[in-house]
């Protein structure tokens, strides 16, 4: 998912652990009364153009949920290394379902590649990264998850916006209430969309008249592929590649913050993984070291810096990329 919810969930994923909840609960209720929080909300809703009928269909049985609150003060024991992580999410069953579904959809996906630039195997990485290739859309109500986070205050000003934008959802009838399903922090359908970003991005590539991004796959692939065209994706590109880094090289050459191009990087002793030459392209780039002086390392172009505006973590990005680059070297 785009940003922020998807972070929470690989929480989840990858061996958070539950820890207590910090008085946030209790904190929450002596501030404000969920009823009392709700009414306000309300009225600022109507006020932003939400009509009555829309806040009763939405509200109707709302509660506050423990299990979200738990799960947004969860933390992981320890961080994961690269490699760890890279395990578990560019694992053997998921390059090999990967391999299935580009070969099965390889004709939406070119079609779609046709108007955003965003190649077949990126897509499909990405949408088994999010979402396990559309088995995992969550089954929170997203008004209930999300009044529970505006509400309970820790973010609460992140998730009021998201609440809102819920809302306009629901008043444009793109979605019945019992049906706009997601995660615990209101991440939305196969591509995990948190309800603005549904707003902003999520396309009605089938031409039913709706933008379904849970059961429709025209439409889950074209409203990743325009996030990601409007993000800066550049259809000319790739992501970037593993390389050999020279023994004593200085490391504070690594991070993005710096970028050289390519024949820059080889005059450094940069190579290719299998040792031979960087290509002769005019392409900046900047390394990434993981795990440490023996860790992996890449060079990223700007597509990494592009699906870093999907998701802010380096390890994510990179995973979409090589998990892209195994579907890709299959020759699907």
């Amino acid at each position: 998912m785009p940003r922020l919810a998807r972070r929470t969930s690989l929480r989840l994923l990858f061996g958070g652990v539950a820890t207590p909840l910090l008085g946030g609960w209790a904190r929450a209720q002596a501030v404000e009364p969920f009823g009392a929080w709700l009414d306000r909300f309300k009225a600022e809703a109507r006020a932003r153009g939400i009509s009555p009928l829309t806040l009763e269909r939405a509200f109707a049985g709302v509660r506050p949920l423990d299990a979200v609150i738990e799960a947004d003060r969860r933390q992981p024991e320890r961080r994961l290394t690269f490699a760890e992580y890279r395990a578990k999410v560019v694992n053997a069953e998921r390059i090999r379902r990967g391999r299935e579904l580009l070969v099965e959809h390889r004709p939406l996906l070119e079609r779609v590649r046709a108007r955003y630039g965003v190649p077949p195997q990126t897509l499909v990485a990405l949408w088994g990264i999010e979402s396990s290739y559309g088995t995992y859309k969550g089954t929170y109500r997203v008004i209930d998850a999300l009044a529970t986070l505006a509400w309970e205050g820790r973010r609460a000003e992140l998730f009021r916006r998201e609440l809102l934008a819920a809302l306009e959802i629901l008043e444009r009838r793109e979605r019945d209430p019992e049906r706009l399903l997601g995660s615990w922090a209101g991440a939305m359908g196969q591509c995990q969309f948190m309800p603005s970003s549904f707003l902003s991005y999520a396309v009605d590539f089938d031409g039913d008249g709706r933008r379904d991004i849970w059961t429709s796959l025209p439409d889950v692939f074209a409203s990743m592929s325009h996030y990601l065209a409007r993000a800066g994706w550049s259809g000319g590109e790739r992501w970037g590649r593993p390389v050999r880094v020279p023994p004593g090289l200085d490391p504070t050459l690594a991070g993005l913050e710096r970028r050289e191009d390519l024949a820059a990087w080889s005059r450094r002793g940069i190579r290719a993984l299998d040792g031979g030459p960087l290509p002769a392209a005019a392409i900046e780039a900047s390394l990434l070291r993981m795990d440490g002086e023996g860790g992996p390392a890449f060079l990223v172009y700007r597509n990494f810096r592009t699906l870093m505006v999907w998701n802010r973590s380096t390890y994510f990005a990179l995973s979409v990329g090589l998990l892209g680059d195994e579907l890709a070297e299959a020759g699907a």
